[in-house]
């Protein structure tokens, strides 16, 4: 017995198929993360390093170069870009689309550790990262207050904000900008120390030997023991000034009489700034292929939470939300799908004018649609707008199979058949007809997966779920289509609503006739017709515009500055604050203005970047 045949005969059978797939595609569908596009970003691996006080020379003979030497042997390389700058070393390595991400962040991390030992004693750990599109902030949210230091609000945002969402699902991390975080700053008075013949390293090197927690041991008694510890940690600037730099002559040199110790933040070259008010930054980055939107509904609620704990003098906003974007596209396409979905059962009906014929199409859109959230899992896609849209133009072909085989099968019924002799010999008859349409069909998008390149990347998703939808349509349409028949059609008087169109439908079908007719008398019309059309197609082709995607307003624009260089930080910083005022005095749609000061995690004095937020 052929599938169908099987199918007709065990309607639980064909029953339970089809609850299966339904099954496997709701649970893939939990399973899919939510985005706007697919990932096609390139494997990106970032290694920073930093060398505290040294200058731009420096950084390039003593850092670039020498993780530049031992990186460029790496299999897959495309293109390769560094950037020294004060403190800072950047090496960017890009590698080929086919290469894996994670499997190029190791080998970029083999090769680095070989190279630690030819960096300079001073220099912090190279630090590998992998970049991919999920590395980007979906979330931004500012604190600020009119009562706090700038101290006090970051280290509330690092201890109550950053530990909160840290643990939100599918986050993986939270970022800071402009992060100050306690630090003792020791200043030198360059003259005393001339005078004292002393050295900044002499400072470092006293530290070094004097501000330390030394293993004491323990005191053992006959009944007792206990473990003693050595209070050697300097606590307190007046800890830090008591500091024994030098010994001369039986006298010592303790730091205050060179200088003097503050408490205040660790680093002063970096800032951030809301609408012209100190504040802190906080991005939520989430792991790559994870349901975005999830993540900010979460954040939400937690961040309700949090507001109800935080002094009331802190100010907690929420500056930009990426996934409102997300939110827009998504919900746009489902529109769509539930347009299109009620647009095909309506034709259906229209030209079938039975319910019970219209139901049997019907049925197998949704099965063969949901299936298409399993193919989407199992592959490792996500939802979606490219996605989306192949679900859209699924609905439209998923049901030609089974209205293949209704119309089919219904025809042996007006002939005289039993529904069941009718549905066996009806689906037997054009059962490899179904199978080749249907391979036919999925042949025509299947193949974008051997595409290559960016848009090769950007269309894949798009081509396997609608020829994963097409396919499980097909096995739907000789499985389930053919039980239903048996069970739901039989010969009958038509309604009223089908004695009220027929003759709409007779005049249609004669003038089809007619038509067909005409040019079979004159056949050398259609190559005509076909060759106008191709050479229009081929005109449009050429004069339209051609881009990847069209432009979409985001409501955000950045503005990246670079000062002079050697400028200073309270230079830059006044720069700024000139633009943000112009801003806000020549845009009237400006939402809000979030500056950072030293770009994104750089020390350098002389850059800063500028988000304009619109209404």
């Amino acid at each position: 017995m052929s599938l169908a045949e099987t199918s007709i005969k065990r309607p639980v059978l064909a029953t339970v198929m089809s609850l299966v797939i339904l099954l496997f595609g709701i649970t893939g569908f939990y399973f899919l993360g939510v985005r706007e596009y697919p990932a096609v970003d390139p494997p990106i691996v970032t290694v920073q390093t930093t060398y505290p006080g040294a200058n731009p020379q420096v950084i390039a003979s003593q850092i670039t170069e020498p993780l530049e030497a031992v990186i460029n042997g790496i299999a897959g390389i495309r293109t390769m870009s560094s950037e020294s700058r004060e403190e800072r070393s950047n090496i960017t390595v890009e590698f080929t689309l086919d290469t894996d991400l994670d499997e190029a962040a190791n080998d970029v991390r083999d090769r680095v550790s070989r190279a630690i030992r030819n960096l300079p004693v001073d220099a912090n750990p190279p630090v590998v990262e992998k970049a991919d599109a999920d590395s980007q902030p979906i979330l931004f949210l500012s604190l600020r207050s009119d009562q706090r230091n700038i101290l006090e609000v970051s280290d509330l945002a690092d201890r109550l904000i950053r530990e909160r969402m840290e643990t939100i699902p599918g986050v993986s991390s939270v970022r800071i900008f402009g992060e100050k975080r306690y630090a003792m700053r020791l200043w030198m008075d360059p003259v005393k120390l001339a005078v004292h013949n002393l050295t900044p390293i002499d400072v470092q090197s006293a530290l070094d030997a004097q501000n330390v927690d030394l293993p004491s041991g323990r005191l053992e008694g006959t009944a007792t023991e206990l473990s003693l510890r050595t209070l050697g940690r300097l606590n307190t600037p007046e800890d830090f000034e008591n500091l024994i730099i030098k010994e001369e002559a039986g006298r010592q040199i303790h730091f205050r009489d060179i200088g003097y110790a503050q408490l205040g933040a660790e680093n002063l070259r970096t800032g951030t700034k809301t609408d012209l008010v100190y504040s802190i930054g906080v991005a939520i980055i989430p792991q790559p292929n994870t349901n975005a939107i999830a993540i900010t509904d979460e954040f939400y609620k937690r961040f309700e939470q949090v507001k109800k704990e935080v002094p009331e003098d802190i100010t907690m906003e929420v500056g930009y939300d990426f996934t409102r974007f997300v939110r827009r596209s998504v919900a746009e396409v489902e529109e769509t799908l539930f347009i299109a979905f009620g647009l095909v059962v309506l034709i259906i009906y229209l030209f079938l004018r039975d319910w019970r014929s219209t139901i049997i199409p019907v049925v197998a859109i949704p099965v063969s649609i949901v299936a298409g959230f399993f193919i989407m899992y199992v592959a490792g896609f996500s939802i979606n707008v490219l996605t989306l849209v192949a679900i859209v133009l699924a609905i439209g072909l998923v049901c030609d199979d089974a209205i293949v085989v209704l119309e089919n099968i219904y025809t042996k019924i007006e002939e005289g058949m039993s529904p069941m002799e009718a549905a066996i010999k009806g689906s037997k008859e054009i059962y490899f007809a179904v199978i080749s349409t249907t391979i036919a069909l999925a042949a025509v998008f299947l193949p974008i997966i051997f595409l290559s390149g960016l848009t090769g990347r950007l269309f894949r998703e798009f081509g396997i779920t609608l020829a994963g939808c097409v396919l499980v349509s097909a096995f739907v349409a000789l499985t389930l289509s053919p039980m239903m028949c048996r069970l739901m059609l039989k010969r009958h008087e038509p309604g009223w609503f089908h004695r009220v169109t027929e003759p709409f439908f007779t005049l249609l079908t004669s003038g089809y006739r007619g038509s067909l007719r005409l040019f079979l008398r004159f056949r050398w019309v259609a190559f005509l017709i076909l060759a106008g059309n191709a050479a229009i197609i081929v005109w449009l082709g050429k004069s339209l515009p051609r881009e990847l995607a069209p432009l979409e307003d985001r409501e955000n624009i950045r503005v990246s500055v670079t000062a002079p260089e050697g400028s200073s930080y309270e230079f830059t910083e006044s720069w700024m604050d000139k633009i943000a005022t112009y801003v806000d005095d020549s845009i009237p749609e400006t939402y809000r203005t979030f500056t950072i000061m030293g770009g994104f995690g750089r020390t350098e004095a002389n850059t800063a970047t500028q988000n304009i937020y619109l209404k």
